[in-house]
């Protein structure tokens, strides 16, 4: 809706577009107007509220509108064994209606996927939904639409996949058929590092999830610890999934460009899980010795002494994990293998 909000103001009515057949549908918007989409009693009345900002393509909105007006059913047996009262008094959301906007708007559908982590294309694109406590910050339920796992050679139609997970007063729940991670030491590995030795609890090594704009020190300090295990992909939201998923155990970002839009719903899943999402500069900062529990990311405050979307922004980086013993172990051993300087930076 925001995407819409900010583009239609933009368009040149007083010229037809250099597509001829867009050109011809204007007339119905005109420059500087703010159009508010809203779900109308009928499909028709939203179909028309929706060709306003679809340049006049009426087959399309007739179709968008259709969908939005049909009757969902969803089910899950999982939430359905469990009763769970939340006031909504406490909630925030936040919502990144479409992340790895680029890889959408490229729509590469032959990418290969490395380990089973695709580098980018339309796997890489995520539709995430977190809430969180507004009086603590902490992530409470996420929920990530992964709308293009696989195509249908056939039809040309992609599957998706849904992931949810809900961490509340000591309930935790969520949709992966995976062992639920205990918070007392018995934790679950990577696919990638699953060690077939019964007595240990860690991976001999790690396997990370990285951003193509990573840091060179960072790349080098963490091939130090993970080997060849370390694959670069697109979408902050698909590269938090990978952890989810257990693809990977870590997902690693030392930059600040991130936002709470873009970690609030896997850090709620991976919660549930028994893992997290925490402040890289404040965890390579922190003296373990003092006893002070791990940084986990909160989402109610903003960041102080800056404007506009940067107030939202994940400052110190991140690191997301799905086991704390992992995390701990990661976190020496990268400490390790980065200069002091880095370390302080």
């Amino acid at each position: 809706m925001n995407l819409l909000m900010i583009w239609a103001p933009l368009l040149p009515v007083s010229s037809p577009l250099e597509h001829p057949a867009l050109g011809n549908q204007l007339g119905s918007i005109q420059k500087g107007e703010k159009i508010t989409l809203r779900l109308c009693s009928t499909a028709e009345e939203t179909g028309e509220l929706l060709s306003k900002v679809l340049n006049g393509n009426k087959l399309a909105s007739e179709a968008l509108a259709r969908v939005l007006h049909q009757d969902v059913s969803l089910a899950d047996p999982t939430l359905d064994s469990v009763e769970i009262n939340i006031s909504q008094d406490i909630l925030g959301i936040w919502v990144d209606p479409i992340d790895s906007t680029y890889q959408y708007i490229k729509g590469s559908a032959n990418v290969k996927p490395n380990h089973g982590i695709f580098p980018c294309g339309l796997q890489c694109v995520t539709i995430l939904i977190g809430v969180y406590d507004i009086q603590t910050g902490l992530p409470l339920i996420g929920v990530i639409n992964q709308p293009f796992v696989s195509q249908d050679l056939n039809t040309l139609r992609w599957k998706g996949q849904c992931y949810w997970g809900l961490s509340y007063m000591g309930t935790n729940i969520h949709s992966l058929q995976l062992p639920i991670p205990k918070r007392n030491g018995t934790e679950t590995s990577s696919r990638l590092t699953q060690n077939t030795n019964s007595e240990s609890e860690v991976p001999r090594c790690f396997s990370a999830v990285i951003s193509t704009s990573e840091k060179e020190n960072i790349k080098t300090a963490l091939s130090r610890v993970c080997g060849s295990s370390i694959f670069p992909a697109a979408g902050a939201g698909y590269k938090s999934l990978c952890v989810v998923q257990g693809l990977v155990d870590i997902y690693i970002f030392s930059e600040d460009t991130t936002f709470k839009w873009d970690t609030c719903a896997a850090h709620a899943i991976l919660r549930s899980m028994g893992g997290g999402m925490v402040d890289l500069k404040a965890c390579l900062e922190r003296n373990p010795d003092t006893g002070l529990d791990l940084p986990q990311l909160l989402y109610h405050a903003e960041n102080k002494d800056v404007t506009g979307v940067d107030r939202w922004c994940n400052k110190g980086g991140l690191i997301a994990y799905r086991s704390r013993k992992q995390l701990e172990m990661f976190l020496s051993l990268l400490i390790q293998n980065l200069a002091p300087a880095d370390v302080n930076t």
